[in-house]
C-alpha cells in the first residue's frame, strides 16, 4: 500500500535489521498449503525433533483417530495396491489435513492405515504440543489440544481469533468455552507483509481501547473486538489476521493457465476500469485482488480460489466470501433421527440444492446435510 523513502534518496528503506529477526515470518504465504504451524516448527526445530523422537516415526497411534497412521515419505508412496495422489484441485483431487484443514501438497505426511479411510495429517500436525500457555487471546489459562469441539454438531466451532468455522484440531479452555483453531494458536509476535513493505508489524489485541474502531488498511474493515491484529506504530498501519494469513501470494484458477498473484494496488499500465473476470463486477484496485500479468485478468479474492465444493458459486458481497468455510473439511455422513430416516451427507451448499426443508432458507454458501 505504501513504500517509505528517505527524503530525496529514491530508495526504499527498512525499519528493522534482518539479523535481529532470523525467523521472521514474511507474508503473504507463498501458496494455500503453507500455514502458521509450518512456520512454527521451522522456527522451533529442536522442539519438533524431540516430539518426533518421543512419538516414533513410521507408525503412529493418534488420539484423534481410531486406526494406526502410516508415515508416507516418498513420491512413490502407496497403501496396499493403491497409490497416494497429493492435493490437486485443478484435477479435482482433494487431500486435506484433518488437523489444520490445509491442503497436503508434499511429503512426508500421515495417512490412515485403512485404505478406505480418508484421514490425513501433516507431520507437524501429528506432533503438536498437548498444551500451550500465555496465548495473547487467552493468557489467563492454558489451552489444551483437542481433536474437535465435542459440544458442537460435527465438531464445528467458531475460532475465537479468526472467527472462521472449523472442524479440525483445536486448542481450548473448556472452563471458559474458549476455542481456537491450531493455526491461530501459533501467531507470531512480529511479521512483515508485502502490503506494507520494509516495516515490521507487531501483534496487538484489537480489544484494546487504543485500537477500538481502527480499520484494517488493505480491506477497510473494522478490527473485530477481541481479535488479534498487526500494527506498524510509526505509520499507524493496521492489518487484521485474515488479511495477513488468509490470502496466499499465488493462486491457481481453472479459467487461467497461469498462476494469479495477489496485488495491493492498481497494476501498472492496466487499461480502463477494473472488472472481475469471474463475476464481471467492478472492483476497487486499492483493495486486495488477484491478477494474471500474462493475460491481463483480475479477480476478486473471493472469486479466485478453486475450492472444490464451491465451483458453482459466484462472488458474494462480504469480506470472507467463499473463504467462510475454508477451515471446514466436508465429507462423511451423520444420522439425525428426529429430522430424517436416512443418513445425511455433510457438504457445502450450492445453488442447485435449493431451500432448506426445515427453515426454507437458501442453502447456497451454507453448511448442508443432504440425504444420500
Amino acid at each position: 500500500m505504501s513504500i517509505f523513502l528517505h527524503p530525496g534518496s529514491g530508495k526504499t528503506y527498512k525499519n528493522f535489521k534482518d539479523n535481529d529477526y532470523p525467523n521472521l515470518l514474511h507474508c503473504p504465504f507463498p501458496d494455500e498449503s503453507y500455514n502458521l504451524l509450518r512456520h512454527y516448527f521451522i522456527k522451533n526445530k529442536k522442539e519438533f525433533i524431540m516430539i518426533k523422537e518421543k512419538h516414533g516415526g513410521e507408525m503412529l497411534n493418534h488420539f484423534r483417530h481410531q486406526h494406526p497412521l502410516i508415515l508416507l515419505d516418498t513420491q512413490q508412496a502407496s497403501l496396499g495396491n493403491k497409490s497416494i495422489v497429493l492435493h490437486n484441485p485443478m484435477k479435482k483431487i482433494q487431500v486435506l489435513c484433518d488437523g489444520c484443514l490445509k491442503p497436503i501438497m508434499e511429503m512426508p505426511f500421515y495417512k490412515c492405515s485403512q485404505i478406505s479411510c480418508g484421514f490425513f495429517l501433516h507431520e507437524c500436525c501429528a506432533r503438536l504440543p498437548s498444551k500451550i500457555h500465555d496465548h495473547p487471546g487467552h493468557p489467563d489459562h492454558a489451552l489444551v489440544l483437542i481433536s474437535n469441539n465435542p459440544r458442537m454438531f460435527m465438531g464445528l466451532f467458531s475460532c475465537s481469533i479468526c472467527r472462521l468455522y472449523c472442524n479440525g484440531f483445536a486448542y481450548g479452555c473448556v472452563a471458559c468455552g474458549y476455542y481456537m483453531d491450531i493455526n491461530c494458536a501459533f501467531l507470531p509476535k512480529e511479521i512483515t507483509h508485502e502490503a506494507h513493505p520494509g516495516h515490521l508489524l507487531s501483534r496487538i489485541n484489537a480489544s484494546s481501547a487504543d485500537v477500538s474502531e481502527k480499520i484494517c488498511n488493505p480491506c477497510n474493515c473494522f478490527l473485530e473486538d477481541g481479535n488479534i491484529a498487526f500494527h506498524c506504530p510509526s505509520c499507524d498501519f493496521y492489518l487484521d489476521t485474515e488479511c495477513a494469513f488468509l490470502l496466499p501470494g499465488m493462486m491457481r484458477h481453472k479459467f487461467d493457465k497461469h498462476p494469479l498473484s495477489l496485488r495491493y494496488n492498481p497494476v501498472e499500465n492496466h487499461p480502463g476500469n477494473y472488472f472481475c473476470e469471474i463475476c464481471e463486477d467492478k472492483f476497487d484496485p486499492k483493495k486486495w485482488f488477484y491478477h494474471c500479468s500474462c493475460c491481463a485478468q483480475s479477480m476478486h479474492p473471493a472469486c479466485a480460489p478453486l475450492i472444490l465444493e464451491c465451483e458453482k458459486h459466484v462472488y458474494v458481497m462480504f469480506k470472507r466470501g467463499v473463504f467462510c468455510y475454508m477451515n471446514v473439511k466436508f465429507g462423511g455422513t451423520v444420522e439425525i433421527q428426529r429430522l430424517h430416516e436416512h443418513r445425511l451427507s455433510f457438504l457445502q451448499g450450492i445453488q442447485s440444492h435449493g431451500l432448506c426443508k426445515k427453515c426454507t432458507k437458501e442453502l447456497q454458501y451454507d453448511i448442508v446435510n443432504r440425504s444420500l
